[in-house]
């Protein structure tokens, strides 16, 4: 029987609206709303580790990272950086619902001027182990092009073309070179238009997208208007795909041999306690 999966990819601007003196400190805001998306995966850009001039400047600024500020009840926060600055450090984050098994980080900076990467986790996703991209692309369309080049020999090379796959993120692209490039590694989304997630006060431009390799993409919804205007500069763009049974996405004797594996973890004894190794591929993973 089919899953659904709800993935909202999201740029909170730093969790800081505006600038200058006047600017404003959004992350509570931006907690609330991400609490209430009821999504399976929450994909994050410009998400901060931490910076020294905005936690003196902001009262109220977060103890801790923002990714596990953001982070609702249950969910699992994952963060890696993209970008090292004077005052400190910032990059792209999932949180997650479903138990995150591996995860690893690669750099995608194309010039010196900006500093970019890619954050792929692993989850288990209804017994399914789904891998997660999240991405943000750069400012220029030449750098762009070469960045999904790059992303489509990441996928090539670090994820089996069975798995279940999700990419999200801020791409900085709206026109159809992002559906040219991304077809190559078999990645689709949802067609059709109208869901403009840039500027956050006029939308214009659907510069944030949810790509899927193995779901069949579902539904797509921009929430407008009220606070979403004052949070951050992007929208979210909430996503929703059908997550198939296993055994459509192996081989009789791969899902076979996945359902046994299944049943084996399933009839170990709770107490076992967590245990970590690090895998060929070089990705951190948990059991």
């Amino acid at each position: 029987m089919s899953q659904l999966v709800r993935v909202v990819t999201y740029n909170i601007h730093k969790g800081v609206r505006g600038v200058g003196p006047g600017r404003s400190l959004e992350i509570h805001n931006l907690g609330h709303a991400i609490s209430r998306f009821g999504a399976d995966l929450v994909c994050l850009q410009e998400v901060r580790k931490l910076h020294r001039g905005e936690e003196k400047f902001f009262a109220h600024w977060p103890a801790v990272p923002q990714a596990d500020f953001l982070a609702p009840e249950g969910y699992t926060a994952v963060y890696r950086t993209n970008a090292v600055t004077r005052h400190g450090e910032h990059g792209n984050a999932v949180l997650s619902r479903w138990p995150v098994v591996a995860h690893q980080h690669e750099d995608m900076s194309d010039h010196r001027f900006e500093q970019r990467g890619l954050l792929h986790a692993e989850m288990t996703v209804y017994g399914q182990s789904v891998h997660v991209l999240v991405v943000h692309l750069g400012l220029v369309r030449a750098s762009r092009q070469r960045q999904l080049q790059q992303l489509c020999r990441y996928i090539a090379r670090e994820i089996a073309p069975d798995a279940p796959l999700l990419v999200a993120g801020d791409f900085n692209e709206w026109g159809p070179l992002l559906e040219r490039e991304l077809c190559k590694a078999g990645l689709s989304s949802w067609r059709q238009k109208g869901y403009a997630t840039f500027p956050s006060r006029l939308p214009l431009l659907q510069l944030d997208h949810v790509y899927a390799r193995g779901l069949r993409p579902l539904r797509l919804e921009v929430p407008r208007g009220g606070p979403w205007t004052k949070m951050s500069d992007h929208l979210p763009l909430i996503a929703e795909f059908e997550l198939p049974p296993l055994a459509l996405h192996l081989a009789p004797a791969q899902a076979a041999r996945a359902a046994s594996q299944a049943q084996v973890i399933e009839a170990l004894p709770q107490s076992v306690p967590a245990l970590v190794s690090v895998a060929a591929s070089g990705m951190l993973q948990a059991v």
